[in-house]
């Protein structure tokens, strides 16, 4: 075959210019489809999307294949879209796998087409206001779906989603029964009073509307004349027997409010009696707080050095209590003296230790908390039946209740600078922990819940030095969230493993999520495997809690936090940093993003088309 010069022309100059064309065609016909969509759905938060400006590089939740010939994934959580989602927008964009609108105000009927794309993975519509009918049309390729807390309404069509993995449609409107096709996902339809199926929802059976009553039943039989005048002069009441009834049932609610007044006074004089006569609840039998102690012993709280406090344990017991919480340990009492003193009593239950050895792990607690990011321990009192703790009183609460307390519109959200000043005086205080503790000294309790505050929301640990003394392993489920892979195993807690429940609480931080997370199935998740199942999916941006998404200036400081905190959670300890490496990565965090906080603000600030 002779060599042909227009052919080879064509091969190597021509064929990949056109190719080229149809790359910047396919990309302008996704950027039109895009601009399209933000014309018409209005947005609270700023996008920097215009002709100007490429879409692979710059535009905000765009991302392009490696190619950047088309747009693989749009994420656009908590950025304030309202209003109605137009058809031939986002629909058009033929390469799109994964698309997130999670957390905004869109309302109105889904677009089929959306839910219809063909290479579409990833679908994230939850916390919006569709009020559309159950999709029919779904992409084969979908592997997650959720449109919880929406208004999704009417019956589910018997479609069949072969790749789904996570369905999610709790907290509709949805009616009838699940049919076939969905039933491997019993837990995702719950919050739709009227569905029925498989537990958690009801049985079908019972959604059932009973017949109508036979007339039989509505009316009465047919009397007699004379029957009927027996049964009329039987049913009718004089006056004065309508007055005794009314005047005796008056006199019986008159005297059941008494009775609730009497009863409520006594309570409230029983719960300003002290500390000594405030009940513990029945399960824990009704021992008084204070009922270990002994009358010999009743001066014996010992107080640490540089202490301010100024009463004794006879004080203590006839102070106001309060309950604060049922821990690991023990019950937890906010203690009101009668000078004003505030403090916490911790009462520790199953001990395992002699008085000698739990003095001498005291002793240990006080040194550690004498660092500003540890909860400092006051006083203590032991005796046979009793063990006492004394801390100062946090009005701030807890981390756990900042991260998961009511998360209402008029919430002010614990946003990213305190998130960091948190994150790094937890680390803190740990490693003070295992440094002035000894070499081999652990805390073995990190939690949220025992990350306290202070007024400047300084982060302070709390219970350090407790698990030695404790007699049974810890093994409630919001503690097992925590523990490190080897510490269920082997029950042998280390440095390494505090390092691990440190990560947990980050990951905590970050996503606003408890440490066991449901699966959509039967059994739970914990954090870190879902954590690492999102990033692997590539769709990060989703493992973030949405009050964070606000902060787009802080985007890439937060995923350096997630690859540190998954540092701390690998599953072999010797892969873990130890605290003060943790510390450093932190710190370097910080100063790098501080850094690029002007130019970064600079970008944020672009107009939307």
């Amino acid at each position: 075959m002779k060599f042909n010069p227009f052919i080879a022309f064509f091969v190597f100059v021509l064929l990949p210019q056109q190719k080229f064309v149809q790359v910047v065609a396919d990309l302008d016909s996704d950027k039109q489809a895009l601009l399209e969509f933000a014309n018409g759905v209005p947005h609270v938060k700023k996008l920097n999307w215009n002709l100007a400006t490429p879409v692979c590089t710059s535009w905000v939740g765009i991302t392009c294949n490696t190619n950047r010939t088309d747009v693989i994934a749009v994420r656009l959580p908590g950025v304030g879209l309202y209003g109605t989602i137009p058809s031939n927008t986002i629909g058009k964009l033929k390469a799109l796998k994964v698309l997130s609108l999670r957390s905004n105000n869109i309302n109105g009927s889904l677009p089929s087409d959306i839910p219809s794309i063909p290479s579409l993975q990833c679908l994230f519509l939850q916390h919006n206001n569709l009020s559309s009918k159950f999709p029919v049309t779904f992409s084969p390729m979908l592997r997650i779906v959720d449109f919880s807390y929406n208004s999704i309404s009417g019956t589910i069509p018997n479609v069949d989603l072969p790749s789904v993995k996570v369905l999610n449609f709790s907290y509709n409107n949805l009616s009838g029964s699940i049919p076939s096709s969905f039933k491997r996902f019993p837990s995702s339809f719950i919050g739709n009073p009227l569905l029925c199926g498989s537990e958690p929802l009801k049985p079908c059976s019972e959604s059932v509307v009973s017949p109508s009553p036979s007339p039989l039943t509505d009316f009465p039989s047919p009397k007699t004349g004379s029957q009927n005048q027996h049964a009329t002069s039987k049913n009718k009441l004089g006056v004065g027997s309508i007055i005794a009834i009314v005047v005796g049932g008056l006199a019986f609610v008159f005297l059941l409010l008494a009775v609730i007044f009497v009863s409520c006074l006594k309570r409230k004089h029983s719960g300003s009696n002290g500390m000594l006569k405030s009940k513990i609840s029945q399960n824990d039998k009704p021992n008084d707080f204070g009922s270990g102690v002994q009358e010999a012993e009743k001066n014996k709280l010992f107080f640490f050095e540089g202490c301010s406090y100024n009463f004794d344990l006879e004080d203590l017991l006839k102070a106001s209590a309060e309950v604060l919480g049922k821990g690991s340990y023990g019950t937890t009492y906010k203690a009101a003296l009668e000078e004003g003193t505030q403090v916490v009593v911790k009462r520790l239950k199953e001990v395992a230790v002699g008085k000698k050895e739990f003095e001498q792990q005291m002793e240990v607690v006080n040194r550690v908390g004498r660092h500003p990011n540890v909860v400092p321990l006051r006083a203590y009192y032991y005796s046979k039946d009793e063990k006492l703790l004394v801390y100062n009183y946090m009005p701030a609460g807890s981390l756990f209740a900042l991260l998961h307390g009511n998360r209402t519109s008029d919430r002010t959200p614990l946003d990213w600078d305190t998130r960091m000043k948190i994150a790094l005086g937890t680390a803190r205080g740990i490693a003070n922990i295992h440094t002035e503790g000894g070499g081999k000294f652990t805390h073995g309790n990190i939690k949220s819940s025992n990350v306290l505050l202070s007024d400047e929301l300084e982060a302070c640990v709390s219970d350090a030095g407790l698990t030695p003394l404790m007699n049974a392993p810890l093994t409630t489920s919001r503690i097992v969230g925590y523990r490190a892979p080897e510490v269920i195993e082997t029950r042998k807690i280390t440095q390494k493993s505090d390092v691990y429940s440190f990560g947990v609480l980050l990951l905590e931080m970050l996503t606003a999520k408890a440490p066991l997370q449901p699966s959509g199935q039967d059994d739970v998740v914990d954090l870190p495997r879902w954590v690492r199942s999102v990033v692997r999916e590539e769709w990060t941006a989703e493992v973030f809690d949405v009050e964070l998404l606000r902060f787009q200036t802080f985007q890439e400081e937060m995923v350096q936090m997630l690859q540190i905190a998954l540092t701390c959670v690998a599953k072999t300890p010797d892969m873990r940093p130890t605290m003060d490496e943790a510390i450093r990565m932190i710190e370097d965090v910080r100063q790098s993003e501080s850094k690029n906080r002007t130019s970064s603000e600079a970008e944020s600030n672009i107009q939307t088309p």
